[in-house]
């Protein structure tokens, strides 16, 4: 049984032509396992005739997908990658295309790509046809509204500092970050990243620990540059990621080197709670 949660706009659809065939979504396409179906049309949307290309194009999306820069970007891309195995072939509105394009074109900037022509939003159907429409405008009301990470130059990497200055930046902060990072071991060539965070603290009472995490996380990916220089090797490297929240938007400003035979970050994370702010 097919859903798209609540996606589906239903009007006159697209032929597809018998030149089509049903195969199962191949594991390697993680980013589009749990959609709502196991199988898919090839050739794709995108013009993809064998799974081994439908593997390889769709494996340089995959970091996209992981940063959460819309909440549909992973239904708008697999139903180009790997569109629903039904009657007619289900497009993605221009809509879609559109609001998953305004929010994630800054993304790949970020990472040296511009959004590529063949995902064009001119190429796909009005609302009005049969495709894929976002939700309504009312799921902004429903789930909160998070500060979203930002592009940024990656700050300097601080291995040298006492509890005390370190004390004075947390004054001037909005949180402080415990980060675990690592590489992980890909067969493909983009990298993938092993992430633990531990909140040290927030000051924004309406942002609660596990959302921060989240939100960190997502700016190592959205980062990449900076996250590629905290993981140089394989062996995970532990970091504080400190900075502030500003108008709807993360900006981290300090990156401190956590290392275990140096005890000042400690010091200053335990300080911290009974630090009096000049």
């Amino acid at each position: 049984v097919f859903a798209v949660n609540g996606f589906l706009r239903v009007a006159t659809g697209f032929d597809i032509g018998l030149s089509t065939k049903c195969v199962v979504i191949p594991k390697e396409m993680g980013m589009c396992h749990k959609i709502g179906y196991s199988e898919m049309r090839l050739p794709n949307l995108m013009g993809h005739t064998s799974m081994a290309e439908v593997i390889l194009k769709s494996s340089t999306w995959q970091h996209l997908v992981h940063t959460d820069c819309h909440p549909h970007v992973r239904t708008f891309l697999c139903s180009l990658f790997a569109p629903v195995c039904l009657d007619t072939f289900i497009h993605p509105c221009r809509s879609m295309c559109v609001a998953v394009r305004d929010s994630c074109a800054p993304v790949l900037l970020c990472h040296g790509r511009p959004w590529p022509n063949s995902l064009n939003c001119d190429r796909f159907p009005g609302d009005e046809d049969m495709c894929l429409a976002p939700l309504n405008k009312d799921y902004k009301y429903l789930h909160k509204v998070l500060p979203k990470p930002a592009c940024q130059t990656c700050p300097a990497v601080e291995e040298f500092f006492t509890h005390k200055r370190v004390l004075e930046v947390f004054c001037d902060s909005n949180f402080a970050v415990k980060v675990k990072l690592s590489k992980k071991r890909t067969t493909f060539e983009g990298q993938e990243y092993n992430i633990e965070c531990q909140v040290e603290f927030i000051t924004q009472g309406s942002v609660l620990p596990y959302e921060t995490q989240s939100m960190i996380q997502q700016w190592l990916l959205i980062n990449e540059k900076c996250t590629q220089r905290m993981t140089p090797t394989h062996r995970p490297m532990v970091y504080l990621l400190v900075g502030n929240i500003e108008e709807g938007i993360i900006l981290v400003n300090q990156v401190y080197r956590w290392q275990r035979k140096d005890s000042q970050l400690t010091l200053a994370t335990q300080n911290w709670r009974y630090h009096k702010c000049l």
